[in-house]
């Protein structure tokens, strides 16, 4: 791996030319004021009174909740487990249900603020404090804030549990390290009247598992100086940035931290393509361009606006992702280890800030169909700075009701992914996404050339998504996963042979088109194959706006079979709902009864076959119930030409 040491210059760098330690200084804000939201003792904010009710109460109830309980506690064994035995998720919930904790007694401290002295008696308002004031504490003496799934200390000292003299800098470091200075900037002055020295613990152990690490050692893989460059990337400069603004008090390492956070935020802004897509899919958008995008706006407001990047394109492009990707209420597009219907609790304010920040009325609206009038702004598991930047957004906050724009056609080039339905507003009738792309993309699946179609956007030929994270995700074992399979997706199986990992297997000679008399997709899959006998896989998917039908068409050519028989060749179609099956059709009700849709394939004397996949994962039931089926359409007998063409239409 070869990597380069040079300073980085990409957008940012031409964008904020001669950008020295000495200049950054200047700009910077002292760091009681870098930070974007009112300490709590700004009374015109956090007056309870000005505040969103509906967030409070809910907060509140949880928080009061959790005063009946111990704090949970991550043990060794739980650390290790996933060293012994892959289980990552264990050990995960509990020291996230640590941090919301956490979270929830911070903003209520804000909003019940009252004076404290050394000798206050203890009441409720106080009592949030030293709640706060444990959590901190915990914190600090948490053995670890990595991850273990991240953590190299089983590979460089052979341990199963943190080895605290050389921690390691992952997502989960940095969302303590940033938890901890959102803290100190909220609460600084009541804790000092309250806890005096707990400060300086919050610097010390900040500076000790982040700030030095960052600095000390330029290793870590998700900093793409090898060229790769990933969602960790934003997700931990982000967090750095928001640490070095609000805990170090030195000017001069204060601006060469936030330098080196500038560098890194230019390097994954260089990776993104010019049309804003993201490989990843939706469900990573969130932790990773809206990362960058919160680190940059975050940066703007401690330089007093001298540091803006709204007009860079790139950025531009990636905030109307999210609403490019999305096919109707809850379900999106989703590639990757990204699930159709992702959780309701996303950081809409930070899309609707960004959008704010560029003028995409489009992206603006996206976001404020989420904002519902009695439901909370935003989630403490989004994060304490994204819950005090919602409460404290009055655009926000008094968002009015808006319809999520539905574009009537999407075409990504970077990523090769058209999503088409009938009309721009609306999702009626059947859409259609299909994708070329390659086999080497950020938390890939082997998936080139899938299609998905959805009516009334809802899936109904679907990506299955991912199951819970273990160690075998990410890991040497990650194509034994049934998920990650292109025998799992909308895909053919070409002579037995499934398509293989890397970026070298790809569709090629892909094209698109796109009028008003419908859209679509072709390109050749044969090169995704690990076989020399593919002379073309063509693959053509289209929607036809006249008659509201979708049309899939594979034809292929290849070499006549050698002395030894050839595996069969099968299309297959990923279903979620109730298939009935005849000669040369299927007719498929969806999941949630948005209606049914008819499927035709030609030859008709194709046989079809079905299997029938049990979920007894969360990440895969709660999205499509208890059951997926695998349609497996044999072409074999057509030999080594033929064709099969795939029509979809609603049944009314």
């Amino acid at each position: 791996m070869s990597i380069s040491t040079d300073r980085f210059a990409g957008p940012l760098a031409s964008a904020w030319p001669q950008l020295t330690p000495a200049r950054i200084a200047g700009l910077l804000a002292p760091p009681r004021d870098c930070l974007p939201v009112p300490p709590a003792s700004d009374r015109d904010c956090w007056d309870p009174g000005r505040l969103d009710q509906a967030t409070i109460r809910v907060l509140r109830e949880r928080a009061e909740a959790d005063l009946a309980s111990p704090w949970p506690i991550p043990l060794a064994n739980g650390y290790a487990r996933y060293f012994r035995d892959g289980d990552r998720d264990a050990y995960e919930q509990v020291i996230w249900a640590r941090e919301y904790r956490l979270t929830r007694a911070a903003v209520l401290a804000a909003v019940d603020l009252e004076p404290v002295s050394l000798n206050n008696a203890v009441s409720l308002k106080n009592l949030w404090l030293d709640e706060v004031a444990d959590g901190v504490t915990l914190l600090c003496e948490q053995s670890s804030w990595c991850w273990p799934a991240h953590d190299d200390t089983l590979r460089r000292y052979g341990a199963l549990v943190p080895t605290v003299t050389d921690p390691f800098l992952d997502l989960g470091a940095g969302e303590v390290a940033a938890q901890l200075a959102w803290i100190d900037h909220l609460l600084g002055e009541q804790l000092d009247a309250r806890i005096p020295g707990l400060r300086a613990r919050i610097r010390h152990e900040v500076d000790r598992r982040v700030l030095t690490p960052f600095t000390a050692r330029r290793d870590w893989h998700w900093l793409g100086l090898d060229g790769d460059v990933h969602n960790w990337n934003p997700w931990i400069h982000g967090n750095v940035l928001i640490a070095a603004l609000r805990l170090v008090d030195d000017a001069a390492r204060r601006a060469e931290l936030i330098g080196s956070v500038i560098e890194g935020l230019d390097r994954y802004l260089a990776s993104l393509p010019r049309d804003g897509a993201i490989d990843e899919g939706y469900a990573y958008w969130w932790n990773g361009a809206c990362r960058l995008l919160d680190a940059l706006s975050v940066l703007e407001y401690a330089t007093k606006g001298e540091l803006s990047a709204t007009g860079i394109d790139a950025l531009r492009q990636t905030v109307a992702f999210p609403h490019r990707m999305h096919l109707g209420g809850d379900w999106y597009v989703n590639h990757a280890d990204g699930p159709a219907r992702p959780p309701t609790h996303q950081p809409w304010q930070a899309l609707h800030h960004a959008a704010r920040r560029i003028r995409d009325r489009d992206a603006q609206a996206h976001a404020a169909a989420h904002r519902r009038p009695g439901q909370p702004v935003a989630h403490e598991n989004q994060g304490l700075g994204r819950l005090l930047r919602a409460l404290t957004d009055r655009e926000w906050v008094e968002a009015a009701p808006a319809t999520s724009p539905l574009p009537r056609d999407v075409w990504l080039p970077s990523t090769q992914v058209l999503l088409a339905r009938p009309a721009a507003g609306s999702r009626s009738g059947l859409t259609l996404a299909v994708k070329g792309g390659h086999n080497g993309e950020h938390h890939n699946h082997n998936d080139v050339g899938s299609v998905i179609v959805a009516l009334d956007g809802v899936p109904v030929l679907i990506d299955p998504g991912r199951p819970t994270y273990t160690a075998r995700t990410f890991g040497p074992d990650r194509y034994e996963i049934w998920t990650m399979q292109s025998g799992w997706h909308n895909v053919p199986e070409i002579r037995g042979s499934a398509q293989a990992p890397g970026r070298e297997y790809a569709a090629r000679d892909v094209s698109v088109v796109i009028d008003d008399e419908g859209s679509g997709l072709t390109l050749d899959l044969a090169a995704a194959y690990p076989r020399d006998d593919v002379r073309h896989w063509w693959r053509s998917a289209r929607l036809d706006r006249v008659t509201g039908r979708i049309t899939v068409r594979d034809s292929w050519q290849l070499n006549p079979a050698a002395d030894a028989p050839p595996g069969r060749s099968r299309v297959h179609l990923i279903v979620a709902g109730t298939v009935s099956l005849g000669t040369g059709r299927a007719e498929i009700s969806t999941p949630d009864g948005a209606g049914t849709v008819c499927l035709v394939w030609n030859p008709a004397d194709a046989p079809c076959t079905t299997t029938v996949r049990d979920l007894d994962d969360p990440m895969l039931s709660t999205v499509w119930g208890e059951r997926l089926t695998r349609l497996e359409i044999d072409v074999t007998a057509s030999g080594p030409a033929g064709a099969l063409e795939l029509t979809v239409e609603e049944l009314r």
